[in-house]
């Protein structure tokens, strides 16, 4: 396995930075994971966008987002494979220990790591924890993570994928790696970003592409919608067949699964699609 670190290609085993790059010592950094199928990615260029934005968000200096592009080509040359995780991390860099940034300049790592196609239905929980829609990170997509792995070992431990957060004023905002979508009345609705959420690019993609609706939604919304899925870069439209203890039977159902294959569809056409 080979990966990029800061400038070129290395061995798995010296692939390393500084124990005091400040992504490592206070999770000061922005990152994307990229889907790729045999070598060709998927809305590269909308993730590099989004990976300036939430860089310039933090305060680091912009990407170049050339060299990230020529970072990526080459993992994906070096490690070939069916199914991959792509995973662009760009940090803060060498720093004092503490917040305060360094002069070093940033880090630029790009790492590559096999996967295996979702199933088409999965289960979620909710957890009592809220997400911060006015925070200073709301939006961007960090490496202040933790939050998240917490969330996410307590779905695991409910026999569950997924961990479901609501917003400061109770209204279903997002996954710990995913955006939520309901189907009620046969409307699909999703979270708008203002809920807090992450602007996810397969999110948009699927609002571009099925006519879902972005409106605010109590958290009690996922006790009584007919259909509920999930998108991210990984799992595409995703069904969802139980939330915490409540099954959603016959999923996908029909309102998810046209969903499904109409992203698959558009998703095989397009491999650097638009947001209009």
């Amino acid at each position: 396995m080979k990966l990029w670190v800061n400038g070129g290609l290395r061995d798995a085993e010296a692939a390393t930075v500084s124990v005091l790059d400040h992504g490592l010592t206070v999770g000061d950094g922005v990152f994307e994971t990229v889907k790729a199928e045999r070598g060709e990615t998927f809305a590269l260029t909308l993730h590099l966008e989004r990976l300036a934005r939430s860089a310039l968000g933090l305060g680091l200096p912009e990407p170049d987002l050339d060299e990230v592009r020529r970072a990526c080509a080459a993992v994906l040359e070096a490690n070939p494979m069916e199914l991959g995780r792509l995973r662009i991390t760009y940090t803060g860099g060498l720093s004092p220990l503490g917040s305060e940034r360094g002069d070093a300049g940033t880090s630029l790592v790009v790492a590559l790591g096999e996967t295996g196609r979702r199933p088409d239905t999965t289960a979620v929980i909710t957890v009592p924890w809220t997400r911060n829609e006015r925070g200073a990170l709301t939006g961007l997509k960090t490496t202040s993570y933790a939050e998240n792995v917490m969330a996410l070992a307590r779905a695991r431990e409910a026999g569950a994928s997924e961990a479901l957060f609501a917003n400061t004023t109770g209204q279903l905002c997002e996954g710990t790696g995913s955006n939520i979508f309901v189907v009620v009345d046969g409307r699909i609705l999703t979270p708008p970003v203002s809920s807090g959420c992450l602007a996810g690019i397969t999110r948009a993609l699927a609002v571009q592409w099925t006519g879902a609706e972005e409106v605010e939604l109590p958290f009690e919304v996922l006790e009584g919608a007919d259909e509920v899925f999930l998108t991210s870069t990984l799992r595409d439209v995703q069904a969802v067949h139980r939330v915490d203890g409540r099954a959603l039977t016959g999923a996908p159902g029909p309102v998810t699964a046209k969903a499904m294959r109409v992203f698959d569809e558009r998703a095989a056409a397009n491999r650097e699609p638009e947001l209009g």
